[in-house]
């Protein structure tokens, strides 16, 4: 579990992050989500120990962040996954270096162990054939489970996740979910996902975390957030028709 309290972040005279109080539950699929300038990525970066904050805490299963020595933060940090928005594969490595990497940085594993692990987290994404593919030559949902393997393959307790979807077409996007949320609860990791896709927020959503203007505006799950009423959420949410439609059936039928 990761507990953030009261985090206040700054740039300047700009206040970004004004007081966010929230946590992110083991084994669940938790999404924040939010409009170009409501402090979402900067919130990421925060709990990634990117940024560093002014105020507020950051807790990974009781241990503060902020609290713990260079040599605890590096331990921590290997057990951190992130997928990145742009995947961020090494050009001139080949999908299985690629996937290897993480291993070399933060373990003392042989190369035959490696290479099993290597070996293990592509035929878990369904890549079991592309160890000897470069980046280029794989399409960009097979990047994204590239990235997805790579995150995955040092058994983090802690998986972080930067618009997994961007830049895909809706049928991939829907298999990325779909894996993200089956690793999450297989090897009960907690996942925090920061997008704008909405379809992400209906199909996976099982913590919702809305911000605006740097504060939480509200927080939920998939199934209450057709019922609220907040006007900043509805707003944002339903802004298409379909979800209007959507959100019109449900509550039609739930009543």
């Amino acid at each position: 579990m990761i507990e953030v309290k009261e985090l206040q972040k700054s740039f300047g005279d700009a206040h970004v992050l004004k007081g966010i109080t929230t946590s992110f539950s083991k084994g669940k699929t938790n999404l924040i989500i939010g409009q170009s300038g409501s402090g979402k990525t900067v919130f990421l970066k925060c709990l990634l120990g990117l940024f560093e904050y002014e105020g507020g805490s950051i807790a990974y299963d009781g241990k503060i962040f902020s609290k713990l020595s260079e040599d605890n933060k590096r331990d921590l940090r290997a057990e951190i996954g992130m997928v990145f928005q742009g995947s961020a594969l090494f050009d001139s490595m080949t999908i299985a270096e690629n996937v290897m990497f993480p291993l070399r940085m933060f373990t003392k594993q042989s190369k035959s162990e490696m290479n099993d692990r290597v070996d293990f987290v592509l035929n878990r994404v369904n890549l079991a054939d592309a160890h000897h593919k470069m980046p280029n030559e794989a399409s960009g949902g097979m990047q994204k489970r590239v990235a997805i393997a790579r995150a995955i393959v040092n058994n983090p307790k802690y998986l972080f996740c930067d618009e997994p979807n961007s830049g895909l077409d809706p049928k991939t996007a829907i298999v990325i979910d779909n894996l993200i949320q089956e690793i999450t609860d297989e090897y009960q990791i907690t996942t925090v996902i920061n997008s704008h896709d909405m379809n992400s927020v209906m199909e996976i959503g099982e913590k919702i975390v809305f911000l605006k203007n740097g504060f939480k505006e509200w927080e939920g799950s998939k199934d209450t957030i057709f019922k609220t009423d907040n006007e900043a959420v509805t707003d944002f949410v339903y802004s298409s028709n379909l979800f209007k439609k959507v959100r019109k059936m449900y509550l039609d039928e739930n009543n």
